[in-house]
């Protein structure tokens, strides 16, 4: 089962200390930012350093109330946490004194409802969903940090999500571990139809995973613009997307997309700096 996630008119803002290091001040990290992600879909957001990627995923997660706006799911209010959404972070974040599988156990065991048993069989399968089975007795400093994140997807999923929050979950994995990641992924979110919303600040890795992309524009952050991303992803011959013609259209659509900064009226303006 999956959810749709719909942000209305959302406002976030955070009181700061200005540089004189005594009188607060408002500092606008989203700005009416309207986003939908629909039921089993895997939505991809990418940004400029700074846009508020991250916020946007910390309000649907609960960890943080808007300032203004809306967010629900399945059109119920967020209010919190809850374990119909689960979170996989940059950083494994894995216990280290359990081993992988007994760190999928630890979820279960938060939510209850499963014996001693059926929580093993769990890990086992989720383990051997994300392809390290024969690693189930590994403790995390015996394992690659692939593996690690992979141990956190299977954790992650393990207690049946309707929704996968994923922040730049591959950044700090070499590139060739990241892209057999981001093949994992699309795999994993194929068998399961887990509705995922996916923050990144790398356009390749935004077209690759995305049925859509969402692209936001410089703080205040805004949703500047949505793209549908059509590539054969089949699997049919040998030539891999990321090298199509199409693939490279996407890409500087985007590229495009982010070099441009909002200026009052309504224009855009280009700008230099994009991470």
């Amino acid at each position: 089962m999956s959810s749709r996630i719909e942000l209305t008119h959302v406002r976030q803002t955070f009181w700061v200390r200005g540089n004189d290091d005594k009188q607060l001040r408002e500092f606008v990290a989203l700005d009416d930012l309207n986003l939908e992600v629909a039921a089993g879909e895997l939505l991809t957001v990418v940004g400029p350093s700074g846009c508020g990627k991250s916020t946007v995923l910390d309000l649907v997660a609960g960890l943080a109330a808007p300032t203004g706006g809306q967010l629900t799911i399945d059109g119920k209010p967020i209010t919190g946490p809850g374990l119909d959404r689960s979170v996989v972070f940059q950083q494994y974040t894995l216990l280290p004194w359990r081993t992988a599988a007994a760190n999928i156990e630890f979820a279960l065991e938060a939510k209850g409802g499963l014996t001693k048993k059926q929580r093993a069989e769990r890990a086992r399968e989720y383990l051997e969903l994300v392809g390290l089975s024969e690693f189930a007795n590994r403790y995390p400093h015996e394992l690659s940090g692939g593996m690690k994140q992979r141990v956190a997807i299977a954790r992650s999923l393990s207690y049946e999500p309707e929704v996968l929050l994923m922040d730049e979950p591959f950044g700090a994995l070499d590139a060739q571990t990241r892209e057999l990641l981001q093949e994992e992924l699309l795999g994993i979110w194929r068998r399961t139809g887990t509705t995922v919303l996916f923050i990144t600040h790398d356009i390749d890795e935004a077209v690759f995973l995305g049925q859509r992309v969402a692209v936001m524009s410089a703080r205040p952050g805004r949703i500047s613009e949505v793209l549908d991303i059509r590539l054969d992803r089949s699997g049919a011959g040998d030539e891999d997307i990321r090298g199509t013609q199409a693939f490279a259209s996407y890409r500087h659509r985007i590229w495009n997309l982010l070099r441009e900064r909002p200026v009052p009226g309504g224009h855009r303006k280009g700008v230099a700096s994009v991470a």
